[in-house]
């Protein structure tokens, strides 16, 4: 088959070799030296198996059917008789569906040859070797079931003669697969006389039956593949006539729809979907910050195995009033998006020796949280879309019974990014703000690809999850920004269809995020102060706003308008990171559209009087004030017994602890201390957040890990031409004289100088010559030449199938033929 399947490919075109390598891009990483090596790789496992994914359902039926209908001795088919198998199914397919699908099948070279004597491409039946799920015919089985099955009446009177339980089982075989499993035993025969103890079976009215697949063995319906034996389970087979006769209410390739099923779901106001899907991306780019501030106040430990640990999981959604899943999203998202890192990595300076790595804010959280709220999100989506990981298997057991924890090993699946793009994609191809249901959308991805879609029904139930509390979708479809992000993520053979020759500086803003911009509220830089000292900023603030507001009130309730307090701790945090009262007074004035309340003045005020009153140093740590009886309190406060203070001077006290410590102890209880420098000046600073070293995000683009990069066509051309030049150099060394191939040209019997003789009389008459030689690597080689100069040591010749001039030395020829 594979000279065959060679000279099919000789005889094709340029452009439509070049169109099956378009097709099939495996076939040249790297590039075959001829096109004999182009059929073995074509029809090679890996390469089949590739092509096999790419197909939907109804173009594999139609494979199907030419495997089906192949003459035994021929192994070829043709295109008549797949026609009449599609036509014999209850619902037939349309003939022009037929024939599209098997051009199809040829411009993926899974079919070759012309419609009267068709080839199926070797390596499909190692793949899959049930076609349509029917099992193999009886005569490759057992001789005796081939006897029965050669007789059709005697063949229906025993089918019909089943016991129903086992009628339910060859039913369930003909469904496919044909293969089935038993228990060790099952199909051994019983005691002799042991007949008469069965029980009754009341599914064949009342008459024992024993086991219904020995029955089925017995009766030859089902073949006994293996018995099993010591423990193990057996192993039996549906013969291919049987599961053809069980299925002659629907044809032997069963249901063959040409369609993909419809959306029952009719589609809804567009505007709708992207509203409610940019209200979602507002929510979790709120609850991602949120929980690296958390992250950040109190870091998560990492695991020995990798990690972090389900407490710090259920801490954080605790903490953010999340479940479990949807914090493990978020953690995982922001750590593909280089938002997090662990400190303590190697190569990096852990803070203190022998100290554990925690995972925190990394240094690009800053520059993230700078950007606007688009921006925000696209980073945080774009890492999902491209991760290799899959945060819903957070919380399951892996193959050795051990929890799989967020961060993880155990959660990189390579194949978590196509799946999510076949999952979004179902989406994207429907008429825009569609809104299938899950069941629907996995039905879709079984009619488009059912070799990869089938036993992943539950990670695509995660994508459409997640993409949900994303904001990628809104109300159950796909959002316009979302449909423009996909298509920017998805690798394709350019860029980006925005972007072809990637031109696009870095900095400048992407579709995605100019779309979300548009549906999103404007930022606002100003907030409204109420008589309660509460703060309400009506809707996304501006990064410069939320800074200040971050420092000098507490955030109590977040939505489209955020709430925050003002408080004494927060006044005297900010009196503490550099405010003056004036400072303060002229923010609220500024920002506040509403008059600012007499009571917060007269906060800021009593809290910026108090602040300062008490100055700390090091002495230890010394504590000094021109307020006599306030260090009398001081003095005088159980509280502080802890600092061990003593007075040095009717205006300082002295304590063993450090600055740090005393400063803490005095806040909380209740004073306002301030530290100093050497000179007696305040040092007025906001404390330094620790943050983990800066990450690089993840990929960008969504990348099959099982498929080759498509080159464009012009590249395509040239490798043609490559591989037929190496194509047309095989051949010519086959057709060589037998005198130069082998390891006996360098031993043939013409003697260099009669080789020397042939190749000036080709010289002097531009005839063609076979040449044999041996090269650096001591190897023996032929090549068809003109001779154009012999000296200096060296022939000089041309190739005139590639038009190249070649030199050889002349103690390397070891003959010369004249060609015929």
């Amino acid at each position: 088959m594979t000279t065959s399947l060679a000279e099919h490919l000789r005889a094709l075109p340029d452009q439509s070799l070049a169109a099956l390598l378009h097709q099939r891009p495996d076939l040249v990483v790297p590039v075959p030296t001829d096109l004999s090596a182009l059929a073995i790789r074509a029809q090679s496992r890996v390469s089949v198996a590739r092509a096999l994914d790419s197909l939907d359902r109804f173009t594999l039926q139609v494979l199907d059917a030419a495997r089906l209908t192949r003459e035994p001795s021929a192994e070829t088919t043709n295109l008549d008789v797949i026609l009449a198998m599609a036509a014999a199914n209850t619902q037939p397919p349309d003939p022009a569906a037929v024939r599209e699908a098997v051009r199809l099948l040829r411009s993926r070279l899974l079919l070759y040859g012309p419609d009267e004597r068709l080839h199926v491409i070797g390596g499909i039946d190692e793949i899959s070797p049930y076609p349509a799920g029917l099992g193999r015919p009886a005569a490759e089985l057992d001789s005796r079931t081939a006897a029965l099955c050669a007789d059709p009446a005697k063949l229906r009177r025993t089918l019909l003669s089943a016991p129903p339980s086992a009628r339910a089982i060859l039913d369930r075989l003909a469904a496919g697969p044909p293969v089935g499993s038993v228990p060790p035993g099952a199909l051994q025969a019983p005691p002799l006389g042991a007949e008469d103890a069965l029980p009754p079976d009341a599914t064949n009215g009342g008459a024992p039956t024993g086991s219904p697949v020995r029955w089925l063995v017995d009766h030859r319906l089902l073949v006994c593949v293996s018995t099993g034996g010591s423990g193990k389970p057996g192993t039996v087979e549906l013969p291919r006539e049987v599961g053809l006769l069980l299925r002659r209410d629907t044809g032997g390739l069963g249901p063959m729809p040409t369609a993909p099923p419809p959306v029952a779901a009719a589609p809804r106001e567009p505007k709708a979907v992207d509203s409610a899907g940019a209200g979602q991306t507002m929510e979790v780019v709120r609850q991602a910050e949120a929980l690296l501030e958390q992250l950040a106040a109190e870091p998560a430990s990492v695991l020995r195995s990798g990690g972090l640990g389900v407490r710090d999981l259920r801490r954080l959604a605790r903490a953010l009033g999340l479940d479990e899943p949807t914090a493990a999203l978020l953690l995982e998202a922001a750590h593909a998006a280089g938002l997090t890192g662990e400190w303590g990595e190697p190569g990096t300076a852990a803070p203190r020796s022998g100290a554990e790595q925690q995972v925190m804010p990394s240094a690009g959280y800053e520059t993230w949280r700078a950007g606007s709220l688009a921006q925000r999100w696209e980073q945080l989506a774009r890492a999902w879309l491209t991760m290799t990981r899959q945060p819903g298997l957070v919380g399951q057991r892996d193959d050795r019974d051990r929890p799989i924890t967020v961060l993880s090993p155990e959660a990189e699946r390579a194949g978590a990014p196509v799946a999510r793009q076949a999952t979004l994609g179902v989406l994207a191809d429907l008429e825009p703000a569609t809104a299938p249901t899950p069941d629907e959308v996995l039905e879709l991805l079984d009619w488009r690809a059912p070799r990869r879609s089938r036993g992943r029904e539950a990670a695509h139930r995660e994508v459409l999850t997640e993409a949900a509390t994303l904001g990628v979708t809104g109300l159950g479809a796909l959002t316009s920004y979302g449909r423009l992000l996909l298509a920017d993520t998805t690798s394709s053979e350019q860029r980006g269809t925005d972007d072809p020759l990637g031109l696009r500086s870095e900095g400048e803003p992407s579709t995605a995020v100019r779309a979300l911009d548009g549906l999103l509220p404007a930022p606002v830089d100003h907030f409204l102060v109420q008589a309660d000292l509460t703060v309400v900023v009506p809707g996304p603030a501006d990064p410069t706003l939320a800074a200040e507001l971050d420092v000098v009130a507490e955030h109590e309730s977040a939505g489209g308008a955020s709430v925050h307090r003002v408080t004494p701790a927060s006044i005297r945090r900010a009196l503490d990171a550099g405010y003056s009262a004036a400072d303060l007074h002229g923010l609220f004035t500024r920002r506040s559209r509403t008059t600012v309340p007499q009571g917060l003045t007269y906060l800021v005020d009593d809290v910026a009087r108090r602040h300062g009153g008490l100055r700390v140093g090091a002495t230890g740590a010394y504590l000094r004030s021109d307020d006599e009886a306030l260090l009398g309190e001081v003095l005088a406060d159980r509280r502080l017994e802890v600092l061990a203070l003593r007075r040095l001077a009717p205006t300082v006290l002295v304590t063993p602890c450090q600055v740090n410590r005393m400063l803490a102890t005095l806040r909380e209880a209740g004073y306002a201390p301030v530290p100093e420098d050497a000179t007696g000046a305040a040092v007025l600073t906001r404390p330094r957040a620790r943050r983990a070293p800066a990450r690089s995000p993840g990929a960008t683009r969504i990348v099959d890990p099982l498929a080759a990069p498509r080159l464009p066509m012009p590249r395509l051309l040239g490798m043609v031409e490559q591989i037929r030049r190496g194509d047309a150099a095989a051949r010519a060394a086959r057709r060589a004289p037998a005198l130069l191939r082998g390891p006996e040209a360098a031993g043939a019997a013409h003697s260099h100088t009669d080789a020397l003789a042939v190749l000036q009389q080709a010289v002097r008459d531009k005839a063609l010559v076979w040449v044999g030689y041996v090269d650096a690597h001591g190897a023996t080689a032929s090549r068809l030449v003109r001779p154009v100069s012999i000296g200096a040591g060296y022939l000089r010749a041309e190739d005139e199938r590639t038009e190249m001039l070649h030199t050889f030395a002349l103690h390397r020829v070891a003959a010369a033929v004249l060609a015929d």
